[in-house]
């Protein structure tokens, strides 16, 4: 059921989706839990033109609508919540158990604060756990997040950055830049669990290999747009 309390909440999730009927009754069900648990859940629609949104009212889910854009749809998400304490969920992405704990202790600890969950990629390549492995180290010694590990922030390092830029790729990058220069990370060892039907699909191998052209040409400053229309 949608959230009728005035406490405002230790928590609030923001999910952007598009056309996510496929794996929408598992997210749900995921959402479900933790708003029994006291989070505020922010379903962000970028103008699905499947069943998205019509399933997620009918389980008793608010929905914000968007233009779309994980960027656009984030910030909106952010926008209509109410927690001084956000992350930011991809709809193919778990959290642990235990997730509103972890975050309790971290913001406790130092507020404001910003960081991400180790990541495991669930799929049926051999690479996969290679792949987050490496994910995991590589983001540890660069600071750097990627929205498959389920970013947080204070909101008011949320605001200091200006919200997430408005780009069609890497807008996870950009906004760990952007975090990292106001504080160090949190890089919490426990794990979310997102979908590797990005390397399934695609190959492994195919998609390691663009994923780290597209970071190395990031880096040298070519634009997120023409970025984005190779990632397609």
């Amino acid at each position: 059921m949608p959230r009728t309390s005035s406490v405002q909440p230790e928590l609030s999730i923001i999910v952007p989706v598009l056309n996510e009927a496929a794996v929408l009754t598992d997210l749900l069900a995921h959402l479900a839990h933790w708003q029994t648990r006291g989070a505020e859940i922010v379903i962000v629609d970028g103008g699905s033109t499947d069943q998205t949104v019509a399933m997620a009212r009918n389980a008793g889910f608010d929905v914000v609508t968007a233009p779309a854009g994980r960027a656009n749809q984030m910030n909106a998400g952010a926008g209509t919540s109410h927690s001084e304490r956000l992350l930011f969920l991809h709809a193919d992405t778990r959290l642990p158990d235990d997730a509103d704990q972890l975050l309790t202790r971290t913001f406790n600890s130092s507020e404001p604060a910003w960081g991400r969950f180790d990541v495991v990629i669930k799929g049926r390549s051999r690479m996969l756990p290679v792949i987050a492995a490496l994910m995991n180290w590589r983001s540890r010694l660069s600071g750097i997040a990627t929205g498959d590990q389920a970013l947080f922030m204070s909101r008011e390092l949320f605001h200091q950055t200006g919200g997430f830029p408005q780009q069609p790729l890497m807008e996870d990058i950009e906004m760990s830049k952007r975090l990292k220069q106001l504080c160090t990370p949190v890089c919490l060892r426990d794990k979310v669990v997102t979908s590797g039907r990005r390397w399934d699909t695609r190959g492994s191998w195919s998609t390691i290999l663009l994923m780290w052209q597209l970071r190395w040409a990031y880096w040298r400053g070519v634009p997120a747009q023409q970025l984005a229309e190779r990632y397609r």
